[in-house]
C-alpha cells in the first residue's frame, strides 16, 4: 500500500481506504479461485495494482469517460484503475466466469460504483467506448481485430480515442502493424522499482 501513496500521493482518504482493502480480498478469494499466481501474491501491489496504475501515467480521464478493460481476469487493470479515476465508468469483460465472480465481489466489498463487470467474450461486446485497456491478454494485433468495433468515434478527452495495452519483454513484433502511429512509454520512467524494467505501455490511436 505504501508503494501506491509513494508514486500517487494525492488520493482523498476514500481511495487510500479502498487501496488498503484490495490484499485481504484479493487474499482471501485467491485462496478460493485462483486470479493470481500463488506465489506472486505477496506482489498484489507492485506487479498488479501499481503496474495496473501506470495507465494513469500515459493518460488522464475527463469525467464521463467510458472505459472497456478486455480481458480483466479477476479486476487488472480496470479495478485500480476505477479507483483512482471515480468519475469514469469502466466495464470489465472476461470470458472465465468465476475469475468475473472475484472482479465483482472486489469491486462491490470496497464501494465501487463506477464498475460493471460481466462474464462475456471480446467478441461478444457491442458497446461503445473512449478507450479500451488490457493486462497481456494476446498479441495486439489479435486484441486490436476484436475491439477496433467498440471503439466510440465521439471525441471527448485530449487523447484520441482508441487501445492502451500493458506488455512486458520483446514487443517489436507486435507493434510493427502499427509502427507509424503507436506510440510506447516505458513504465520504469515513472516507477523505480526492478520489476518494471521492460514493461511497457502501448498506446494505439483508433
Amino acid at each position: 500500500m505504501e508503494l501506491i501513496k509513494k508514486y500517487f500521493p494525492e488520493l482523498t482518504d476514500e481511495q487510500e481506504r479502498q487501496f488498503a482493502m484490495l490484499d485481504a480480498l484479493y487474499r482471501d478469494w485467491n485462496a478460493k479461485i485462483n486470479v493470481i499466481s500463488r506465489k506472486d501474491i505477496d506482489n498484489l501491489y507492485e506487479h498488479h495494482v501499481l503496474h495496473s496504475l501506470a495507465l494513469a501515467k500515459a493518460l488522464r480521464f475527463k469525467a464521463g469517460t467510458k472505459v472497456l478493460d478486455f480481458g480483466t481476469g479477476g479486476g487488472f487493470p480496470g479495478i485500480p484503475m476505477a479507483i483512482l479515476f471515480p468519475e469514469v465508468q469502466f466495464k470489465l469483460i472476461d470470458g472465465t466466469g468465476k475469475k468475473i465472480r472475484v472482479a465483482t465481489e472486489v469491486a462491490q466489498a470496497i464501494g465501487l460504483k463506477n464498475v460493471v463487470a460481466e462474464h462475456r467474450r471480446g467478441e461478444e461486446e457491442k458497446g461503445k467506448y473512449d478507450f479500451v485497456i488490457s493486462r497481456a491478454v494476446m498479441p495486439l494485433p489479435d486484441l486490436m481485430k476484436i475491439v477496433r468495433k467498440n471503439i466510440s468515434s465521439k471525441q471527448q478527452n485530449a487523447m484520441m480515442n482508441g487501445v492502451f495495452v500493458l506488455k512486458g519483454g520483446n514487443i517489436d513484433s507486435e507493434i510493427h502493424p502499427y509502427r507509424k502511429n503507436v506510440e510506447v512509454s516505458d513504465i520504469s520512467q515513472w516507477f523505480k522499482e526492478e520489476w518494471f524494467k521492460e514493461k511497457y505501455v502501448i498506446y494505439v490511436p483508433c
